[in-house]
């Protein structure tokens, strides 16, 4: 499955090298972050102004079968881009967690239901609470569930 379009890879090197080689190999390489032991996700999503077709990697938070994004943007002060493609259109995102892609629907979440994912996201990736200690917006949490 595949969201059809004109794909776009990321500004940042690092980020374009890292879905390549991941998706290449059906993430059997390329799937954790960076140099590190924490395991990354590819989401694809449609770009909210240009409709072309964006990648990033993000974080692993899975629990259930479901999957949590975390917008943190390292503390920064704004959203993510990816963000904004997100909350615009929610029904036309992919996650790949292993050899393929697979749709989801993503939503953000509030109270209860954000503490409980919150704490399963710094738990796989304890950096999360340094970034919103970081910045004094609330970093946006939502919740991808598989669709098919």
């Amino acid at each position: 499955m595949s969201l059809h379009g004109e794909y776009v890879p990321s500004p940042a090197q690092w980020v374009r090298d890292q879905v390549e080689l991941y998706e290449s190999t059906g993430g059997k390489q390329g799937n954790t972050l960076r140099d590190s032991d924490m395991p990354v996700v590819i989401v694809t999503t449609r770009g909210n102004k240009t409709g072309k077709v964006r990648k990033m990697a993000l974080m692993r938070v899975e629990h259930d079968g479901e999957y949590v994004l975390v917008a943190s943007k390292g503390g920064a002060p704004k959203h993510p881009l990816w963000y904004y493609n997100l909350i615009a259109d929610p029904d036309e995102v992919l996650l790949q967690d292993g050899p393929e892609p697979f749709p989801v629907r993503v939503r953000e979440l509030s109270g209860d239901e954000r503490a409980l994912w919150w704490q399963r996201a710094v738990a796989a990736y304890p950096p999360y609470a340094e970034y919103q200690d970081r910045t004094e917006r609330l970093i946006p949490v939502l919740l991808a569930t598989r669709t098919s």
